[in-house]
């Protein structure tokens, strides 16, 4: 599915709504298959649900490509640290649980960035801490550090923007 590249808006009275108001990052981000997956677990993760169904809280959310959540070499709740100190038992009853979920909040956590607009090396601390920045390089816009592509700013409604990335943020 394609979204179409809103332009940014020149004031509020330019920005797409809908028919209970302004359209919101909420509205958009599950819109796109390419990122369900993402899409999925901010879902999950109250403070970032509440953060992108704000239309007071300026956000521009990384969304990684559903190949690239599929290409890491663990699930995105799974710690190796938790399964050295516990064995493969680290992600079964309560405790597991709550350790998986604590590890998803941190994934989902380092591509949610509490500003938009966002300028071309400003760096700004995701909401899981460390410090990004977006540049451009041989014609392509690239988070940094890592270097990970930009394949498209797919949205701008009124809290923010919708970039998807061909990569993840280091979350660890």
């Amino acid at each position: 599915m394609n979204i179409p590249i809103v332009p940014p808006p020149a004031d509020q009275e330019d920005l797409p709504s809908g028919s209970e108001g302004p359209i919101i990052i909420s509205d958009v981000i599950q819109l796109d298959h390419s990122i369900n997956i993402f899409a999925g677990f901010t879902r999950d993760i109250e403070p970032v649900a509440k953060r992108l169904e704000d239309g007071s809280r300026n956000t521009t959310v990384l969304a990684p490509l559903n190949s690239a959540v599929k290409a890491l070499p663990r699930k995105p709740w799974e710690d190796p640290r938790d399964y050295a100190a516990l064995g493969l038992d680290a992600y079964t009853g309560p405790g597991g649980e709550d350790r998986a979920h604590r590890n998803l909040r941190r994934f989902v956590q380092a591509h949610i960035i509490p500003t938009s607009p966002w300028k071309e090396r400003e760096k700004i601390e995701s909401l899981v801490g460390g410090s990004v920045w977006w540049e451009t390089k041989n014609g392509k816009r690239t988070i940094q550090p890592g270097d990970i592509e930009v394949s498209v700013v797919a949205n701008r409604v009124a809290n923010g923007e919708l970039w998807i990335i061909k990569g993840v943020i280091n979350y660890a």
